[in-house]
């Protein structure tokens, strides 16, 4: 391949994406940096070659637009697994404002959102019931894609994919969030690229155009705070400005965490604003508000910018894909959009005023956004947190080494973000720090904050290259092994320290594991910003074990793996182990490597992948075992062992009353209690049908064991090994081992595929069929196969597509009104199906709110006082989430209060209905059908 003739730098933002460039010449320092003109559509047929291209895409109805219409200059072809007919860009951020439902935005946000699977197509959220979707990932691609296309067109014999390439990225944003980024841009063909966090980007973009007054201009400000306040994010960094010898060195020496806090957040302010004017007593329906934070969003940029008009009027088109009827308009004025932005988000705050974590996190369009909107708080406590580092910076400077006991506040502000266009703004957020610091601060300019990252991201392609200064730092956080202990957070061992360079190994020779080949093995990762985690450990390094404490360490997926060995190996019948070493090490595309080496030939190596999918913590290591642990695993693995003298033992019927025996009642057992058990029942799994008791004890026990079928890394590994088993069905086939047979499968549904699912549903749908049970013959076979444990399981298959669920729910409503058979279970599955919030499903595969809404009458007219089941069904139904695609309507919402203030049920479902709450214990068990297991905290997938 051809060395690159160009650098790239491409801003992949919430708001706009942009592209800079420069040719890679031999005076590269003084190679000129432009920005790339993006060809786009700006109205039907209509392309336009723009710096910006925005973050939008907009998804036609059939009919809505001619192919001819959405015409670019080249051979459109996109990315696998995206619709064919998508517009991106101008004419799609257009089109949103006037057409409900059919636009995604704020791909960047999905994508470091923890609570979704972002490989799944979950956008619009708010999406049309007819309008295709994408995952965040194939958005984000769709864009670079756009990119890549576009540039071809017009560089045909330097294409992008073989140029070099940089791509930015919030310094906030997790392994995870990073990795899918290197995903979508490997998806758009852009297979080689390197990151580069946005702050930095600002920061090289400045150096870039002050080279020879740099030195000069920072001598007195060693310590600069970078405030980028994007369209989903706000994004901190510190940057240290130190000299050796005269000559200026650059180091990051401190990074925020992650704030979903931006310029959505005062869009949706201004949305709710003008919402309250259209509808003084309506609520605008999800889709309808997405409209409008489009309108919003325009007014804002006007209404901050120089030279603003006093108003702006904001209009709502009627609904639906035809732009006419009901047209509405407001106005918002200069003054009140000056007052939310000022006055909400960047309030002048004591520098010990930190944000409000109290409060509930707002959740709109199901994108968790900060509990507190104030800007100058988040800003306070990222610099509390800095405080060592923040001292060491400015020890130089008189005033700081006169008063030990003045809080650190940096000298040098360099801002970025739409925000700042407004003087307003930026005059608000400088005098903020002038009254912390109680001098003076400087602001260092930024004449074109929209520009300044992908700007930034070319200058740090030079700084590579040698032909510029680069900004030292290293890892932005530090990562650690979390070593659990019972009842306890326990320590961490740090494997790789924050201010870790690039490309440098470090190598754990201290401790050593054994490991068997072929089995999955897992490492707990957590990850701190802090420099200091106490006082007596000092600044974090490579090899420390800290104590672990909630508040400053946030989780990452765990890093798992199973560790193949040579084949012969794999084939005997002992387990081979090997004693490995880790090894960390942050890449030059800016992600952590992990890497198990073996200690006998540091030529094997395995490569350990963190869990993106599977979320859901895990507090269990090497914990204190239940001391009589061993002898009942003794006792299951002799009941279900080869030796057929077992199948005769009177302890195969009492196998339940003496595990109990032994380890306490089986409510109290705790998780690694549970898996342990699991595993021991797992290995005897072909000697199940010995004999009826036998099948009977393992269906329940390690059903039991395994529930809810996630919720440690390897479960995945121990579901692979029971699904084999669907096939097989039940040795001795009774009403009562049928019915065990469906309980062990609801239990661990959790850990079940949608594939997986639908199987089951698939095998079970004739006995739960309305009709099934007009016909003597089907309706026999239904109740002789455990029909109730078949309602039950239906029910919680959380995976299924929601046509599904909407029919299972018709006929189970349908039957729990018209028959006198099991109306508690068919109460009981329509409030499962029919629920705001899954227990493990992703949020959107819930059942719509319209949909919900035509069964609310038949559940209101019920006798909740006779079957409280009902009232339990309808506030699984009507319990409030804070995201209006999802949220009953107000009126419903008065009705169900009313009826269940008058009807005999527990004050705690009143406030599941009333405000955003989380399930109690008991209220769990009822959903779930069992308690869940001691230790297991749920965690959205």
């Amino acid at each position: 391949m051809a060395s690159p003739r160009f650098l790239v730098g491409i801003d992949l933002g919430t708001t706009n994406t942009v592209v800079a460039f420069c040719e890679i010449t031999d005076d590269l320092q003084h190679s000129p940096v432009s920005l790339f003109d993006i060809d786009q559509l700006v109205g039907p047929g209509e392309v336009v070659r723009k710096p910006l291209l925005p973050s939008f895409r907009y998804h036609p109805a059939q009919g809505q637009i001619s192919a001819s219409d959405l015409t670019l200059p080249w051979e459109h072809s996109p990315v696998s697994g995206d619709i064919s007919n998508a517009i991106v860009g101008e004419w799609a951020r257009e089109l949103g404002a006037k057409v409900e439902g059919r636009q995604v935005s704020s791909a960047k946000s999905w994508l470091s959102h923890q609570a979704v699977d972002r490989r799944s197509e979950i956008l619009p959220w708010a999406g049309a019931a007819d309008v295709d979707k994408v995952s965040p990932v194939i958005a984000s691609a769709s864009y670079l894609n756009h990119i890549r296309q576009a540039w071809n067109y017009r560089n045909p014999s330097n294409k992008l994919e073989d140029q070099d390439v940089v791509v930015t990225v919030p310094a906030s944003f997790d392994e995870t969030a990073r990795k899918l980024t290197l995903e979508a841009a490997s998806i758009a063909g852009l297979s080689k690229i390197v990151l580069l966090e946005e702050p930095q980007a600002v920061c090289y973009d400045w150096y870039a155009r002050h080279q020879t007054s740099a030195t000069q201009e920072l001598a007195q400000l060693p310590l600069i705070l970078v405030c980028d306040v994007g369209g989903g994010t706000t994004d901190l960094s510190l940057i240290e400005a130190k000299f050796s010898d005269d000559e200026l060195g650059l180091d990051r020496i401190g990074v925020g965490e992650h704030l979903m806090l931006g310029g959505d957040n005062l869009d949706l302010a201004l949305a709710h604003l003008a919402e309250q004017r259209f509808n003084q007593s309506k609520k605008l329906n999800a889709s309808s508000l997405t409209k409008l934070i489009q309108q919003t969003r325009k007014a804002k940029e006007g209404l901050l910018s120089t030279g603003a008009p006093d108003e702006v009027k904001i209009t709502m088109l009627g609904s639906g894909s035809k732009l006419l009827g009901g047209t509405k308009s407001v106005s918002l004025t200069k003054q009140e959009v000056h007052q939310i932005a000022l006055d909400g988000f960047f309030p002048l705050t004591d520098f010990d005023q930190v944000p409000d974590k109290r409060r509930s996190a707002v959740v709109e369009f199901g994108l968790p956004y900060v509990a507190d909107p104030a800007v100058s708080k988040h800003v306070a406590e990222f610099l509390t947190q800095h405080q060592q580092v923040s001292q060491a910076a400015l020890a130089s400077l008189d005033s700081i080494s006169e008063n030990q006991d003045k809080a650190a506040i940096p000298v040098g502000l360099l801002l970025n973000g739409g925000v700042f266009n407004s003087e307003l703004v930026t005059s608000r957020i400088t005098q903020l720090l002038e009254n912390w610091r109680g001098e003076p601060v400087t602001v260092l300019d930024n004449p074109h904050p929209d520009w300044s990252v992908a700007l930034g991201a070319v200058a740090f392609g030079k700084a590579r290259r040698g032909a510029q200064l680069k900004i030292g730092g290293g890892a932005a956080r530090s990562y650690f092994l979390h070593l659990q202990e019972k009842n306890k957070m326990g320590n961490a061992l740090c494997l790789l320290a924050k201010g870790t360079e690039e490309g440098h190994e470090i190598r754990l020779s201290g401790r050593r594991f054994s490991l068997t080949l072929g089995e999955p093995v897992k490492f707990n990762l957590l990850t701190s910003t802090h420099d200091v985690l106490s006082a007596e450990q000092g600044i974090v390094k490579n090899g420390a074990v800290v104590k672990v404490d909630a508040d400053l360490f946030t989780p990452l997926p765990p890093y798992i793996s199973t560790l193949e060995g040579d084949a012969v190996d794999l084939h005997a019948n002992q387990k081979d182990r090997v004693e490995v070493q880790l090894a960390c090490q942050l890449t030059e595309v800016g992600t952590l490597k992990m890497e198990c080496v073996s200690c006998e030939d540091e030529s094997k190596r395995w490569n350990l992948e963190f869990e993106v999918r599977n979320k859901q913590s895990d507090e269990q290591q090497k914990q204190d075992l239940h001391p009589r642990l061993p002898e009942c695993k003794e006792l299951i693995s002799r009941l279900y062992s080869g030796n057929k003298k077992s199948a005769d033992s009177k302890e195969i019927k009492t196998l339940a009353k003496e595990l109990e025996k032994r380890l306490g009642k089986r409510e109290e057992w705790d998780f690694v209690t549970l898996r342990q058990l699991f595993d021991t029942f797992s290995q005897g799994r072909k000697r199940r049908r010995r004999s009826e008791q036998h099948e009977k004890n393992w269906l329940r026990l390690a059903g039991y064991s395994l529930r809810p079928g996630f919720g440690d890394p390897t479960d995945a590994w121990r579901i692979e090994q029971v699904w084999m088993l669907y096939q097989q069905n039940i040795q001795f086939e009774n009403h009562q081992g049928w019915s065990d047979w469906w309980v062990f499968w609801r239990r661990i549904a959790g850990g079940l595929n949608q594939e997986q699912q639908e199987t089951i549903l698939a095998d079970i749908a004739k006995y739960l069929h309305p009709g099934a049970m007009k016909n003597p013959a089907s309706a026999k076979a239904a109740q002789d196969k455990g029909y109730e444990a078949m309602v039950r399981l239906a029910a919680s298959l959380e995976h299924l597509e929601v046509e599904d669920k909407v029919l299972l729910s018709t006929w189970f409503l349908s039957k729990a009104i018209n028959q006198p058979q099991y109306p508690q279970a068919h109460w009981w599955a329509l409030g499962r199906l029919a629920s705001r919030t899954p227990l493990y499903g992703s949020q959107h595969n819930v059942i719509s709110r319209e949909q919900a809404e035509q069964w609310l009458p038949k559940l209101l007219d019920q006798n909740w006082n006779k079957e409280p089941m009902v009232a339990f069904a309808t506030v699984m139904i009507c319990r409030k989430t804070g995201d209006r695609l999802f949220d009953i309507s107000d009126d419903y919402r008065e009705q169900v209060l009313t009826k269940l203030k008058s009807s005999k049920v527990p004050d705690s479902w009143i406030e599941l209905v009333d405000s955003v709450k989380e399930l109690s214990e008991s209220e769990s068990k009822r959903v779930f059908g069992d308690a869940l297991p001691s230790g297991l905290s749920l965690i959205k997938d």
